[in-house]
């Protein structure tokens, strides 16, 4: 597909200057660094057909133990919920498909008769930037909140770390400690019950209205480049995050 590089009504010569950017951008990335290698192929369907019984592909591994449970919480009321999304990224002037499941994992219950999770872990894979040799990571912000209502499915904030070679580590689109991707997810399709033993149900949300901020930890040259080639900040209405989930959920007694 395009890359929606240039989303704004830029002029000849703006247009112009953005490609310099980028070239630019390219060239500072990979002046006196080896080829970024190329991201593991997603696994075939048929392979993940073969994986075994429903929710095979689901591990606990990174549930909160039962003692990192708030005081006053009822174990045997509590149930860990891994969930594996796939879907699509759009931030700032990057789109892109995410083929390799992100995995969140948290517990959730009530104590007093008020809703309380603990969450457990966040893991994803980079999802390549088409045409350049840059990644985006989605990682945890620092907040969620997942007791679904009428209004909206959850809440999630987010960073996007930002790879390439020669970009520092700690390059990202927001920054946990400070200004966040806030998400405010939206059921886009109803939840399904795939399996009752083991417990498994599915779903589809997504969030258009949140906004992008710049990159930060990006190096003063990198940074700048950056804000121009991935077209940031973005405000709300040009971003968007699509999710098709699948959830596993067992509880602890």
């Amino acid at each position: 597909m395009t890359k929606n590089w240039n989303r704004r009504p830029y002029g000849t010569g703006a247009a112009r200057l953005a490609a310099t950017a980028l070239t630019a951008l390219l060239a500072t990335l990979t002046t006196g660094a080896a080829p970024a290698a190329a991201a593991p192929a997603a696994p075939a369907p048929a392979a993940a057909a073969e994986a075994g019984p429903p929710g095979a592909e689901f591990g606990f591994g990174a549930c909160p133990a039962a003692d990192e449970l708030p005081a006053g919480a009822d174990p045997g009321t509590w149930r860990c919920e891994v969930m594996h999304a796939t879907g699509r990224l759009r931030v700032g002037g990057v789109d892109e498909p995410i083929e390799r499941p992100m995995t969140l994992t948290f517990t959730e219950g009530r104590v007093d008769g008020a809703y309380a999770q603990v969450f457990g872990e966040m893991t994803a894979e980079p999802i390549r930037v088409g045409g350049t040799p840059l990644t985006l990571t989605p990682r945890y912000g620092g907040y969620s909140d997942f007791e679904a209502d009428e209004a909206r499915r959850g809440e999630l904030d987010l960073t996007l770390a930002v790879g390439g070679p020669a970009l520092p580590k700690g390059c990202s689109i927001g920054a946990a400690a400070t200004e966040p991707i806030h998400l405010v997810l939206k059921d886009t399709r109803p939840t399904e019950v795939i399996s009752e033993d083991p417990l498994l149900v599915s779903f589809a949300a997504a969030d258009t209205e949140f906004t992008a901020p710049r990159r930060e930890g990006c190096g003063r040259l990198g940074g700048r480049l950056l804000d121009r080639v991935l077209d940031l900040p973005a405000p709300a209405g040009e971003n968007s995050l699509e999710l098709d989930a699948t959830v596993a959920i067992k509880p602890y007694a």
